[in-house]
């Protein structure tokens, strides 16, 4: 059976600041954290550890659209 999505984490995606791609997905708290995830993880494209911030864009799993009625 699917998991219940009545949990309060939601999925969020890590953009690094150098290259500016997505490389990490992790799943955040919302209730405990509501400012923006930053974080200082491995960029294999720069080859460095390298300062990766939470995106604003939405990944398309992570949130369900309200229904029209």
């Amino acid at each position: 059976m699917a998991k219940s999505s009545k949990s309060k984490r939601k999925l969020v995606g890590l953009v690094s600041k150098a290259s500016g791609h997505r490389t990490y997905y992790t799943k955040k708290n919302t209730m405990n954290t509501s400012d923006k995830l930053v974080l200082k993880k491995y960029d294999p494209l720069t080859r460095k550890h390298e300062v990766y911030e939470e995106t604003k864009k939405n990944l398309g799993r992570n949130e369900v659209k309200a229904r029209k009625s």
